[in-house]
């Protein structure tokens, strides 16, 4: 593959005195051959030349479902990887969210080998209880050796503290990464959105931001006494914000990521039943999302995810209280977060965290194998379902203004353009 990038603008490039300077960048064979002020094309060669183009590093992202295996004709991973390669994103976190569930290493070979030789790179993670039913614990040590970069049952609280502890002091052994949902269920119940004054106005049972706050709490105390590393996905509230920023200063190894549609959208949107915006962790306040963005921007908040979930059509159009949580998002993930933040700010947030997980961060500069994304940052525009790539359309960001659209992407010595 070789492509010639004419007069695009680089954003967080590696080598920062690139940063936000107009270069071309010639890529032959998936590597960096060139980046200079002006590049001739020669022989065959796929020039794209666009107006207002920028480029960074690939987008990487921390929390993303598909079907295969068990609910294909949500997600296949074929598919679901093109849609994250259209969408910006070069590396993802597979989430635990299949039938069955993987928790033994020859289900982690075999989601590593249904996503060979794609664009986009897909890192599983395995279960962290046989099951995911949070009774016993997983292969753990033969997943990591099979590939799997993390421990989570998808979206299932550990409710047995004992499990959890035990679950942080085993994973030390071999640099293991224990996932942790934040939701204390004997605390939410049967609440299916957040409690307030619209869940009360609607009718609606709440489930309390306590109960997010309660089981982080719970948490960040057993990870203190046992140590290792925690990653705690998707938080929602401002408290939650406020107990991860004392544990980060107590030298506790922890992360955490938010949702891009946790980060934007309150739960005013209720007031239709429109099940679309029925996600799990539920959508919150306006003072929550005050409190989430200054996390995101002082780096409490270490990610923001898509969390993209594909849902079949018949599991959103029913009922509100018996319709499935999710909404697909890799689609709308970079139009949500750069209208709320800005480029700069966006870029760095989607770029950052693969160290996280132990994976190479991709270098911008000559001689580094071709890890990019292709964006334009201004165009405003109504997200519809003429910009969803996957097989599900469950979208939470339907009707929402946007800013920027991705052009294509580079890695593995692939290229796809969505124009």
């Amino acid at each position: 593959m070789n492509t010639l990038l004419k007069s695009v603008t680089i954003v967080n490039g590696s080598t920062k005195n690139l940063h936000l300077k107009k270069r071309d960048i010639l890529i032959k064979n998936g590597v960096i051959e060139a980046i200079e002020t002006s590049i001739e094309p020669t022989g065959k060669i796929k020039v794209i030349d666009i107006t207002n183009l920028h480029v960074s590093i690939g987008w990487f992202d921390s929390g993303v479902s598909f079907g295969e295996p068990g609910y294909e004709e949500r997600e296949t991973i074929e598919n679901g990887l093109l849609t994250a390669a259209k969408s910006g994103f070069t590396d993802i976190i597979l989430n635990t969210c299949s039938h069955p569930t993987p928790d033994s290493s020859s289900d982690i070979v075999y989601l590593k080998n249904a996503a060979k030789d794609q664009l986009t790179s897909l890192y599983p993670l395995g279960n962290l209880t046989v099951k995911g039913d949070g009774e016993a614990l997983a292969e753990l040590y033969d997943m990591k050796n099979a590939g799997a970069l993390g421990f989570y049952d998808y979206k299932h609280p550990i409710s047995n503290a004992n499990l959890f502890k035990i679950a942080l002091q085993y994973a030390q052994n071999f640099e293991g990464l224990v996932f942790s949902f934040p939701m204390d269920k004997s605390i939410s119940g049967k609440g299916i959105v957040n409690e307030g004054i619209i869940s009360t106005k609607l009718g609606l049972k709440g489930i309390p931001a306590l109960a997010e706050e309660l089981q982080i709490a719970r948490d960040l105390f057993i990870l203190e006494y046992t140590g290792g590393k925690l990653f705690i996905p998707t938080i929602s509230t401002a408290n939650s914000v406020k107990l991860i920023a004392e544990a980060k200063k107590k030298g506790l190894e922890v992360y955490c990521s938010v949702a891009a549609h946790n980060l934007s959208i309150t739960d005013d949107e209720l007031q239709e039943f429109d099940t679309q915006f029925k996600v799990m962790p539920p959508l919150r306040t306006s003072l929550d999302i005050k409190a989430l963005k200054k996390g995101v921007e002082n780096g409490t908040i270490d990610l923001v995810t898509s969390d993209h979930t594909p849902l079949n059509i018949e599991l959103k159009h029913v009922e509100f209280d018996n319709a499935d949580y999710g909404s697909i998002g890799l689609e709308s993930a970079f139009g949500l977060v750069n209208e709320l933040l800005g480029t700069e700010e966006t870029i760095a947030l989607l770029t950052k965290g693969r160290s996280i997980f132990g994976i190479e961060t991709p270098k911008l500069e000559v001689g580094e194998i071709a890890n990019l994304t292709l964006f334009t940052p201004d165009e405003a525009y109504e997200f519809s379902e003429n910009h969803i790539y996957s097989s599900s359309k469950n979208s939470i960001a339907l009707g929402k203004n946007m800013k920027g659209k991705v052009i294509g992407t580079i890695a593995n010595n692939q290229l796809v353009v969505n124009q």
